[in-house]
């Protein structure tokens, strides 16, 4: 099995910026206080991957790019390319091809869509691969749904338990993204290990049809009726909760986090340090909207509404709101938090506004 980190990967979701990629954004992410994200994920994977440490032979980055979290973990793997303090996406490049060269059956990736843009480059469909959860933009059906299923979708493919099938790959323009646009074509498709409960779907768009655009406003009217006074909210991305701030008069970060007071926008855009200290010895509420044909309503595109954030707000004061269409497309809703104790407390059932007066209850896995 090849595994590759990409380092940087994920670093600029808690600080607002929407990605890494390019050195300028990577420069401003580290200025703003972004810590790493991939090392961790990397080593929750192998942890969990433990089990077939000893019937897997592991090929790994060299250095940061999988070689020191494959040592920490206890394995010995062999070593493909050399260490290097900075990375880059042909470093990917060339470490991917090396290990198909190889022979390996199963490439796995730490990383977001520019990663699996990369290794699409490097291996087409020669090998499957698996894309374990670390970007910020994840709109790929080539992710698992986090690093532990990860591990469990890899040992069953190379157990001989689970087929492959042919998946897209998203390219997503992450300047435009930072814009407050989505930009998103098909870049590819590659060969992944199909386990549809432990794999993610590629991120569906929301429909612009007229209901479906009358059910938002709905829901933002029901929302903002139920508002506190005093209360802060914190008011993640996504075409279902901009109308809310429309209603209150104020002006939505489609694709960022914004934090509202008695009808008045206390921070727009907002990075996780900016909305802990506005929460911080306040009673404040969340709400998010899952992501269309994934299910996320906290780890995917809405990093900044951290660990830290989510439990100084409480796990009591999450407001989940969705359209009746995009409810219709999902089987249950998700959480990758990247912090494991939070992801089992989140797990169960949660309200979730779907209409004005209308009410859906939903599992969240």
């Amino acid at each position: 099995m090849g595994f590759i980190v990409n380092p940087i990967a994920g670093m600029g979701g808690a600080v607002g910026l929407k990605g890494t990629d390019g050195e300028e954004v990577l420069r401003k992410a580290i200025e703003l206080g972004a810590r790493p994200v991939a090392p961790g994920r990397a080593k929750e994977f192998l942890r969990a991957f433990q089990p077939m440490r000893s019937k897997v032979e592991l090929l790994a980055g060299a250095g940061l790019m999988g070689e020191l979290e494959a040592i920490e973990c206890d394995y010995r793997p062999i070593v493909i390319g050399k260490r290097k303090e900075k990375t880059t996406a042909e470093d990917t490049k060339a470490i991917a091809r090396k290990m198909v060269e190889l022979g390996i059956d199963l490439l796995v990736f730490c990383g977001g869509d520019g990663t699996a843009r990369d290794v699409l480059d490097a291996v087409d469909q020669e090998v499957p691969i698996l894309g374990v959860p670390t970007g910020v933009k994840m709109h790929s059906a080539v992710f698992a749904v986090n690093p532990r299923a990860a591990a469990r979708v890899a040992m069953g493919f190379l157990s001989g338990e689970l087929p492959v099938r042919e998946v897209e790959v998203m390219d997503v323009d992450e300047e435009a993204f930072r814009q407050g646009r989505v930009s998103a074509r098909l870049y590819g498709y590659v060969l992944t290990p199909y386990e549809p409960r432990l794999v993610q779907g590629m991120k569906v768009a929301s429909p612009t049809t007229p209901d479906e655009e009358e059910n938002k406003r709905a829901i933002a009217r029901q929302v903002v009726e139920d508002m506190e006074p005093g209360v802060i909210y914190v008011v993640g991305p996504g075409t279902t909760t901009k109308p809310i701030l429309e209603l209150l008069g104020l002006e939505k970060t489609l694709l960022g986090v914004d934090v509202v007071c008695d009808g008045k926008l206390l921070a727009k855009d907002a990075n996780e340090a900016q909305i802990l200290k506005l929460i911080r010895g306040r009673k404040a509420k969340i709400i998010v909207t899952p992501i269309g044909g994934q299910g996320f309503i906290f780890g995917r595109g809405n990093q900044q509404i951290s660990p830290r954030v989510i439990r100084e707000v409480g796990l009591d004061n999450i407001i989940v709101v969705a359209t009746k269409s995009k409810l219709m497309g999902l089987r249950a809703l998700r959480v990758d938090t990247g912090d494991p104790e939070l992801d089992e407390a989140l797990r169960g059932y949660v309200r979730v506004i779907a209409d004005y007066g209308e009410e859906v209850v939903m599992r969240v896995e």
